[in-house]
């Protein structure tokens, strides 16, 4: 049975979503409650610390524009066994696109009415008082197929702030569930794709258990729980993402780390077997593998250590000689000829393709992708069309090899990263696109 859960959303990005998310999920383990977490769209940074603070739950993204119901379903059904869900959203609660997709438009307010889970609303209530009411009582409106059960305060400046907001929202007859303080000393750190990761943060245990303390202090703990709505019953289960391999070197590092939790659980699921490989640690992929995947991360952060890696490059070179080699995002700038760092130097990469990018002049690069591969690409040679999501800030200064699929953004417009693909002369296919695979397309424009 799915348990009792709430999704966590706010009006706006940067409210306090995340720092709400983790206290809750570590001050309910602290109380010895089983908490499942979950993310809200493609987001592939949060899940990590959201699974560090349940301690025993791997978190998971539900993103309703690129999963069919049945995978959402499917995914909401693993937290089967835990006390209570605590989801994420990202963005404003009713953020999406422009033009559905598989479910919905990729909102948090999609995830929501569709998993039958209250909103707990974070408010920045930082230059407002009674007016940080109304902003709720508009959410609390705009569709009635979303209930608000209550909200909480962040960042309130002094008891007298926090007397006026409540006044507010006696007012509009919402309850206040939280009133968090104003607080730097525990902020998560932050760099441009989102948080720091949580492998790069030593102290995490300790920043998780302040989370936990100031939630617990200053929410309604037994209220919030009890405002937690059993979980619909999920449909019939989703058909696993295929494994693009049954032995899969991955690539696995501070420098490439960007996978989706839910494909490798499907890989696994079905039999595969995972191999990591630190290209940071100059290691090539295991010899028996089958495929090589080489996820997205940060290699412009690690760029002089890459371009020194030659065991990794000729270890890389030689298993794609044979077999398939595919990068997404930062691990296809990898397999690229080379990437310019932010300083302007030059840094050779692997060179099975000819890709050639830049991070001397940023340029943010973000949104939902449907790719029509015009290649097979391992594992999904019966996928006419894939939904993905892609963000990061480098520049294609070249790109010269064949492109591997067409490319449209979630209304339809043609971009210009189309990923890219090599025939190598022993038969192996290297193959990579800036956008992260969330799952194969079912309804298509």
């Amino acid at each position: 049975m799915i348990p009792p859960g709430l999704l966590i959303s706010a009006p706006a990005s940067g409210t306090g979503k995340t720092t709400v998310a983790l206290g809750l999920i570590a001050a309910f383990r602290a109380q010895g409650l089983s908490v499942q977490p979950f993310k809200s769209g493609p987001d592939y940074i949060d899940p990590a610390f959201h699974t560090a603070a349940a301690q025993s739950r791997a978190s998971a993204n539900l993103d309703s524009w690129a999963m069919g119901p049945d995978r959402l379903a499917t995914l909401a059904a693993t937290a089967s066994g835990a006390d209570i869900v605590v989801a994420e959203g990202s963005m404003g609660l009713f953020d999406g696109t422009a033009t559905p997709g598989e479910t919905g438009n990729g909102a948090s307010a999609d995830i929501a009415a569709r998993m039958g889970w209250p909103v707990l609303l974070v408010l920045d209530v930082g230059g407002q008082a009674q007016t940080a009411a109304a902003v709720a009582m508009g959410l609390a409106r705009f569709d009635p197929a979303v209930r608000l059960c209550g909200v909480i305060l962040n960042r309130v400046s002094s008891p007298r702030h926090e007397s006026l907001l409540r006044a507010g929202f006696d007012r509009a007859g919402l309850p206040v569930l939280g009133a968090l303080p104003k607080r730097t000393d525990i902020a998560l750190p932050a760099r441009h794709l989102g948080l720091v990761q949580a492998e790069e943060l030593p102290e995490l245990a300790a920043q998780l258990a302040a989370l936990g303390d100031l939630v617990a202090t200053h929410c309604d703990l037994a209220a919030i729980r009890a405002a937690a709505t059993p979980s619909r019953a999920p449909s019939s289960p989703a058909k696993p993402i295929p494994a693009p391999g049954e032995r899969i070197a991955l690539a696995r590092d501070a420098a490439f780390s960007f996978v989706y939790p839910h494909l490798i659980a499907d890989w696994r699921a079905q039999g595969a077997t995972i191999l990591p490989f630190s290209p940071l640690a100059d290691q090539a992929p295991e010899p028996s593998a089958t495929v090589a995947w080489l996820p997205g991360g940060y290699p412009e952060l690690h760029a002089p250590r890459l371009a020194a890696a030659d065991t990794f490059r000729d270890g890389l070179k030689a298993f794609a000689e044979t077999r398939p080699v595919h990068g997404e995002c930062g691990g296809y700038m990898a397999l690229g000829a080379g990437l310019v760092a932010a300083d302007g130097t030059r840094h050779r990469m692997a060179g099975l393709l000819g890709l050639e990018t830049s991070f001397e002049k940023r340029r943010m690069h973000l949104g939902y992708r449907l790719a029509r591969p015009h290649v097979a690409l391992p594992g999904l040679a019966d996928a006419p069309a894939l939904r993905g999501h892609e963000f990061h800030y480098a520049t294609i200064l070249s790109q010269p090899d064949a492109p591997l699929a067409q490319v449209t953004d979630a209304n339809g417009v043609a971009v210009a990263e189309t990923g890219s693909y090599q025939h190598q002369p022993k038969g192996g296919l290297t193959s990579g696109t800036f956008f992260h695979l969330i799952a194969p397309a079912k309804a298509t424009p």
